[in-house]
């Protein structure tokens, strides 16, 4: 469970309510959330594979010029030709999983079913540098692809937080 003041700060980040939210799983340096773990399904049942989501606009932004610069496609490229790389993204993906299916434990549900994805592509794609980053900022070590964009980024904190929520919400 998140404090209110949290979940305001999130909202803004978002645009929207965030749904599903298990637990700040990663702050910016400048002490706002970025990264939330979610709820391998929504309130209403309904599947949400991403377990860890990427809040931060300031970070999304900067992981949207990696992705948008051929990025993934080398990376991709690598994955193809590099079994040490392709085993250490498959190790990941299998971290992915393990801690969705806790999640769903803990929170009374059924793991999602066989074959569901993981995440940003994982484990023979590279899709979502968004998520693999979230990914990497939830868990330290845990994702090679996550680990190398994020070593890329600017310090998209060092001018202040992204948002600063309005203090009547967090009531």
């Amino acid at each position: 469970m998140i404090d209110k003041t949290d979940e305001a700060a999130i909202a803004a980040q978002l645009g929207r309510t965030p749904r599903g939210v298990r637990a700040v799983a990663y702050r910016c340096p400048c002490g706002s959330p970025a990264v939330i773990e979610t709820a391998p399904r929504l309130p209403d049942g309904t599947p949400f594979p991403t377990l860890f989501y990427l809040t931060c606009p300031k970070a999304a932004s900067a992981i949207g010029t990696l992705e948008g610069d051929g990025r993934m496609r080398r990376m991709q490229e690598r994955l193809a030709e590099d079994p040490e790389l392709r085993a250490a993204y498959a190790a990941a993906h299998e971290d992915y999983l393990r801690r969705r299916d806790e999640a769903a434990r803990d929170e009374g549900m059924a793991p999602l079913p066989e074959g569901t994805q993981s995440a940003g592509g994982m484990p023979e794609r590279v899709k979502c540098l968004h998520a693999l980053v979230a990914h990497e900022l939830a868990v330290p070590g845990a994702n090679p692809f996550g680990r190398e964009a994020l070593d890329a980024l600017p310090e998209w904190w060092r001018n202040g937080p992204c948002v600063t929520p309005d203090p009547e919400e967090a009531r």
